[in-house]
């Protein structure tokens, strides 16, 4: 099972921050729209499209504030539990261990799972339901 099968290309990118009303407002200076808006527990998660670039900012209690800032960045997937057997097939190195899901993003939900590169970098397989 090849696990690029069920990848189309970069769906986000993450980054945590503290102050979200400014970096939305800066973001929309840059020229992005926010795509949609997910409250998430104690946290508030906004989606941000520019072009072919959407960035996931959420809040945080703190973030480092430097270079190195971003948390991850999610890959778009066809099929996330195939998607999930081929990592596995891979021995990738498994954040949860698990395939996740959130149902309160988009219409019907995200289910997803992380792996950890070789640097440290948090890879997310996601596919919107």
């Amino acid at each position: 099972m090849n696990l690029t099968t069920y990848i189309t290309g970069v769906q986000h990118v993450g980054i945590p921050t503290t102050k979200l009303d400014e970096t939305i407002a800066y973001y929309q200076a840059l020229g992005f729209e926010v795509a949609g808006k997910f409250p998430n527990g104690e946290s508030t998660c906004v989606f941000l499209r520019f072009a072919n670039l959407t960035l996931e900012v959420w809040t945080v209690d703190s973030t480092p504030n430097s270079t190195g800032a971003i948390n991850h960045f999610a890959l778009n997937t066809t099929d996330i539990n195939k998607a999930f057997e081929a990592a596995k097939e891979l021995n990738l190195n498994f954040v949860e261990g698990a395939v996740q899901h959130i149902p309160t993003f988009w219409d019907q939900g995200i289910a997803y799972f992380n792996v950890l590169g070789p640097n440290g970098e948090t890879i997310e397989f996601c596919q919107i339901l």
